[in-house]
């Protein structure tokens, strides 16, 4: 027996519910089915954010925006001509969900619930006669003359239209893989550095706004850096980690940062900063106060480390006096200052957030209508494709944007 849908969308996530609600409310009379693996759907929503879900991000100039993905930049600028960050607030607003903007950008649910993102979309497809059928293991997808067969761990489906938005799932990618397409080798995308490292021991929680390289590289990122017990955070670290995610599997996650805890200033430009403060507070304790904008402790660990009174040995090189230090040591300063360098012995997942790098290959697919190139009424919204975004709600807009899209598309 063969269930029979007009359209199939393999992946009850973020991309999968807003494509199906999207080509249901174009053309009601489709029969529409999603089919999930798992007991419950959306559950990265769920967790996104920290449980708030970060829908989008307040950049409202399509170019601007694209320039937040380290895949998929060239070919998200015509899609986000046509469906933005401020369509998605629009969007979300007519049905019956309101988003503000935080400092930083980040987009989330007046509710800071990812619950009200879940009902939203709950709501729709049940209003919309969707199927939602769970536990559904999609064990193999077929292409007959002109329709689809997906075979599931519980029945077998037909339908003329087959959209993919299974996210990074490797097993649906060697299926695709053996049907034609290229996928291009996943790795993991925000991750955050594992660093052991006297510098910053005790220092977790403190974050301050740096610059981070990777030595040897053109690669850097600014951000706020936050210092974990593990080693370094923040959304500097993981804006680096997404647009070094090839280039860091490479090195087997083993290579060395060169902080800037100053952001963007000069080695030589400290050291006459340093000067002058030598000047103006000469008879002061110099570990005492950080003259710069980051936390005293940071500042009282980089002093340390460039040689100007140890802790441990002596109560009294807390005493040194900005008129007692050298001009060697100001150097010294300076460089831990600007250019700190940490070794990086491996890395960790950000959260639940876990981001992939990779999957089916862009020049695969036609970006106007997100339908394969190889297989007709073959279709793909969300991170299946090899499009990936640094932290902040990007990774969420392009799953609307590309189900928008397809959904206009398909429901002609």
């Amino acid at each position: 027996m063969i269930s029979k849908y007009d359209i199939i969308l393999v992946g009850g996530g973020a991309a999968g519910f807003f494509t199906a609600i999207n080509i249901a409310e174009r053309n009601p009379k489709l029969k529409i089915a999603i089919l999930e693996r798992g007991k419950t759907v959306l559950e990265k929503v769920r967790i996104s954010g920290g449980g708030r879900c970060n829908v989008t991000h307040a950049e409202f100039v399509p170019k601007e925006l694209a320039k937040n993905y380290p895949r998929g930049e060239k070919e998200l600028i015509g899609p986000f001509h046509q469906f933005c960050s401020g369509d998605t607030i629009e969007w979300f607003a007519n049905h019956g969900v309101e988003l503000k903007i935080e400092d930083d950008g980040r987009m989330f649910p007046t509710t800071d619930s990812s619950q009200t993102i879940i009902d939203c979309f709950l709501q729709a497809v049940q209003r919309l006669k969707i199927d939602v059928l769970t536990g559904q293991s999609v064990q193999s997808i077929f292409q007959g003359t002109d329709y689809w067969k997906v075979e599931t761990n519980h029945e077998t489906y037909s339908c003329q239209k087959l959209i993919m938005t299974t996210g990074s799932n490797p097993k649906v990618w060697e299926m695709l893989q053996n049907i034609g397409h290229n996928i291009v080798p996943p790795v993991p995308s925000l991750f955050t550095f594992n660093i052991k490292d006297a510098r910053i021991k005790d220092l977790m929680g403190i974050s301050a706004v740096a610059t981070v390289k990777v030595k040897g590289t053109k690669l850097e990122a600014s951000g706020p850096t936050l210092i974990t017990h593990w080693g370094m955070s923040g959304p500097g670290i993981l804006r680096l980690s997404a647009w070094g995610a090839n280039l860091l599997a490479e090195k087997n996650y083993q290579f060395t940062i060169q902080v800037n805890w100053l952001n963007d200033a000069t080695l030589e430009e400290t050291v006459e900063i340093l000067k002058e403060l030598k000047a103006i507070h000469s008879k002061k304790i110099i570990s005492k106060k950080s003259p710069f904008d980051f936390p005293n402790r940071l500042w009282e660990s980089l002093v340390q480390a460039a040689g100007i009174g140890t802790f441990s040995t002596s109560s009294d090189s807390q005493d040194v006096k900005w008129a007692d230090v050298s001009n060697k040591q100001l150097l010294a300063l300076a460089t831990q200052l600007t250019n700190g360098e940490f070794q990086v012995n491996g890395k960790s997942t950000f959260k639940e957030e876990f981001v992939t790098a990779g999957g089916i290959a862009l020049k695969e697919i036609n970006f106007k209508t997100m339908e394969s190139k190889l297989l007709p009424n073959l279709y793909f919204a969300g991170e299946i494709v090899n499009i990936d975004a640094i932290t902040g709600g990007f990774n969420f807009q392009n799953a609307w944007t590309s189900g928008f899209i397809l959904a206009s598309e398909i429901s002609k």
